[in-house]
């Protein structure tokens, strides 16, 4: 039975496997493999879930479909520190969609669409006025998902997925 839960502080290791599988997936063509393999080191290990479940301004939300992780999403309720973020989200308070990911054989079934509504229910649960995220300007079938659920593109930032320099598009939604 597929189910959308909180997750744990058990859950880190699954949900590390998991982010090593569907990050890629999201990764524009120039990305090495090297840099998402730094990327997914750095940030999506099993230590590094271990940290963002304990933090009391992280929400990680998960598909678990009779036990196995099939998908998940991450809210952290803060300012946005990047500047440009920050000027292209006028509403607060608002929470970072920091993660929004999927298993690829699990596309076009309707789990993300249930994720994704259950996700900004959380957030305005949560009491946030707007929930944003960044999205490769490159990643189109991110992007029209985004917008079917209720995102603008509202500006724009640039990160760095090990050495390479990546420009996103800032969507923001009201949840």
């Amino acid at each position: 039975m597929t189910r959308i839960r909180i997750a744990g502080p058990g859950d880190a290791a699954a949900l590390a496997e998991l982010a090593a599988a569907t990050f890629p997936l999201a990764c524009p063509p120039e990305a090495t493999a090297e840099s998402i393999a730094a990327h997914i080191a750095a940030h999506l290990s099993a230590d590094a879930f271990t940290r963002y479940l304990a933090d009391p301004a992280t929400t990680v939300l998960v598909v678990d479909d009779g036990g196995e992780l099939i998908g998940y999403t991450m809210l952290v309720a803060c300012d946005p520190p990047d500047p440009d973020v920050a000027a292209a989200v006028e509403a607060r308070p608002t929470v970072e969609l920091s993660k929004v990911y999927l298993l690829a054989d699990r596309y076009g079934g309707g789990v993300a669409a249930q994720l994704m509504a259950a996700t900004l229910a959380r957030a305005a649960g949560d009491g946030a006025a707007s929930v944003w995220l960044g999205v490769n300007q490159g990643n189109a079938r991110a992007i029209r998902f985004y917008s079917k659920s209720g995102f603008g593109i509202a500006g724009v930032r640039t990160y760095r997925v090990g050495p390479q320099l990546m420009h996103d598009h800032v969507m923001v939604a009201r949840p």
